[in-house]
């Protein structure tokens, strides 16, 4: 599963997840553009010193005007990974239109933008990845998280879409949906409530295991390479079997 010569982009670098596909698919010999937050600038610049042949942009997903001349500018980009969420637990009446609409915008309309800047120069040469994150989430057991998932949502629906329209042009899109993944992020949601937290995920996988960002990295490095070719319009699961 060699990615040698290939350009990746690869949006929600510095997240625990972002971190662990970023050295999985520079070890396979990718060249990376890492995106996350302008103001983790210095800190982004630290990691893809770190990694062969990577870069790192500071954007804001937020700022979609901004978005697509900037990813347009890069060298030609032969797999884009909508790896960035922003995520935020609490009642459904507690969200504000804005917390809504921040949280659609970053998890499933810079997909959308993302795609467009990229694809002139896929479809110029006949071949693509897209790989869309979207969330184990999406089967409904999950209290607090609304605007998440109803971001997650749109991402399948674009995945789907995408698939169909862009297969002619050799372009590939596919989703994965975690499940929970330790990560910085689980932590910081769950605070004091942690142990309680992992104890239910242990009780409603079928693996008593809980999944690694390692486990997520190795799964987009399979959808990133020549492998996974005859695979389109997918959203593979990866949960420890909820």
């Amino acid at each position: 599963m060699s990615l040698t010569g290939k350009h990746v982009l690869l949006t929600g670098a510095l997240g625990s997840l972002g971190r662990a596909q970023a050295q999985t698919l520079s070890e396979a010999g990718a060249h990376l553009t890492l995106l996350d937050r302008p103001e983790l600038a210095e800190e982004g610049a630290k990691f893809a010193a770190s990694l062969t042949n990577s870069a790192y942009v500071g954007l804001d997903l937020n700022a979609l005007d901004a978005l697509k001349p900037r990813i347009a500018a890069l060298p030609v980009v032969d797999v884009l990974i909508n790896n960035a969420a922003l995520i935020i637990n609490k009642p459904f009446e507690a969200f504000s239109v804005v917390e809504y609409e921040d949280q659609v915008r970053v998890n499933s309309s810079a997909a959308f933008v993302l795609a467009q800047a990229v694809t002139p120069t896929m479809k110029a040469r006949g071949y693509g990845k897209i790989i869309n994150f979207c969330s184990l989430t999406l089967n409904g057991r999950w209290d607090g998280y609304v605007p998440y998932v109803a971001s997650k949502g749109a991402m399948l629906g674009l995945t789907k879409t995408l698939a169909r329209e862009l297969g002619p042009h050799g372009i590939r899109v596919n989703a994965v949906s975690p499940g929970a993944v330790v990560s910085d992020a689980e932590a910081r949601v769950f605070g004091d409530r942690l142990q309680q937290y992992n104890d239910w995920i242990l009780e409603n996988q079928s693996l008593k295991v809980r999944i690694e960002p390692r486990h997520i990295a190795d799964l987009v490095l399979f959808l990133s390479s020549p492998a996974s070719d005859l695979i389109s319009g997918q959203d593979i699961g990866i949960d420890g079997g909820w």
